[in-house]
């Protein structure tokens, strides 16, 4: 593509400007007063003048129109949710699931009683093997609402790792089998 006479004219013309250009001392002198009387102090606490001739914009509809928009989003995304993700509100919670919460509360609550002391490097693995079969049981429970072995089973684990816990804390003068 070869540039036409009219574009080499424009270079031409463009190349001729100078690369830099100073503002003419009165520019400078506006700036460096307006500088200057934006650092001063207020000399008096005069009232603001009046806005005469501008019309102020109420700001009072923006909070109602900032909820409705929100809601309906809201609306819109659980309309959009597959059918298996919508919540529903008839699904009962199984009664071993809240007994599977109540001895979780019940556990984190022993064990918010004890001393907290550094954990002893040798029973870190165990209390970690035995929080991720907790998390487990739980996640078992979720998908088998029905199985009341596992509630012993969560009993179970608890259970030992309350008591590692205990023997951490106390530094290992209570031993059980």
């Amino acid at each position: 593509m070869n540039p036409s006479h009219d574009d080499e004219d424009l270079l031409a013309g463009l190349r001729g400007l100078p690369a830099h250009r100073e503002p003419p001392p009165a520019v400078w002198a506006r700036i460096e007063a307006s500088l200057v009387a934006d650092a001063a102090p207020p000399t008096s606490a005069a009232p603001p003048l009046p806005m005469v001739g501008i019309r102020r914009r109420s700001r009072r509809w923006r909070l109602p129109v900032s909820l409705a928009a929100a809601a309906s989003l809201a609306a819109l995304a659980v309309m959009l949710l597959p059918p298996q993700l919508q919540p529903t509100p008839s699904q009962p919670v199984s009664p071993l699931l809240q007994q599977a919460d109540a001895m979780s509360g019940e556990y984190r609550q022993a064990i918010a009683a004890l001393p907290a002391v550094p954990v002893p490097p040798e029973l870190r693995p165990a209390l970690h093997e035995l929080d991720a079969s907790a998390a487990q049981i739980r996640d078992a429970l979720h998908q088998r609402p029905d199985a009341g072995y596992l509630l012993g089973q969560l009993r179970r684990t608890y259970d030992k790792r309350l008591e590692l816990t205990r023997m951490a804390a106390l530094g290992g003068a209570t031993r059980s089998t």
